[in-house]
């Protein structure tokens, strides 16, 4: 998880323009979110699609500067916001899900979890920047999958207060990142980083779906 990895010239400009083509969705996304929760919604749909689509247009973005410049400083520090930009997006997923849908002591309880884990593995970011050994990187990897199935805890719950279809797309959401990780962890044949970044698109669309259909009212 460094980012002076070799990629070649070709490699890292479909890295970059892969998410940037997601940050482009994720700006349509929070438009669509913030209009349909100011219309349909409340307050409170507001504010957490709003986190959730921040959160997407932070980890695009921040991932496409980060593929598309050139080795140096500047690429070391969007680097890092990249490697924060992913605790908010995991976060920033849940929010709409622990306040809306759940509600209640769960959902803070929830909401509190993951973003607890969140503010741990950025401060570790912060101080540590540019700190990426096996062992600080088996952190971060496990405290990523530990947040993003989170869910599990909470099934039950969500199943009584959204159609099961909605599930099903966190569910996906789920999966398309976990499988991205065997790409961005395991796999190093020639393009295998846009794997990575095409799965993440893809949970993130699955996500947007399950919040766009099944948290902000119809």
């Amino acid at each position: 998880m460094k980012s002076n990895r070799k990629f070649s010239k070709g490699e890292e400009l479909a890295n970059a323009i892969s998410h940037f083509a997601g940050a482009l969705l994720a700006v349509a996304g929070l438009v669509l979110m913030v209009y349909y929760s100011s219309t349909r919604g409340n307050p409170v749909h507001v504010v957490t699609t709003s986190i959730f689509g921040i959160s997407m247009i932070a980890l695009y973005l921040s991932s496409t500067l980060t593929h598309f410049l050139p080795v140096g400083k500047t690429k070391d520090f969007f680097f890092n916001f990249d490697m924060i930009a992913i605790y908010l997006l995991i976060a920033g997923t849940y929010t709409p899900f622990a306040l809306v849908t759940l509600s209640g002591t769960l959902g803070w309880v929830i909401f509190g979890l993951e973003w607890g884990l969140a503010l741990t593995g950025i401060t570790m970011i912060l101080t540590r920047p540019g700190n990426y050994d096996r062992g600080v990187n088996a952190f971060y990897i496990i405290s990523y999958a530990v947040m993003g199935w989170l869910i599990i805890i909470a099934v039950v719950p969500i199943l009584e207060r959204m159609p099961t279809m909605g599930l099903v797309w966190i569910l996906i959401g789920g999966f398309c990142y976990s499988l991205g990780i065997l790409f961005f962890r395991l796999f190093k044949f020639r393009y295998h980083h846009l794997i990575w970044h095409l799965l993440v698109v893809a949970g993130s669309l699955a996500h947007f779906f399950a919040i766009f259909f099944y948290v902000i009212p119809r």
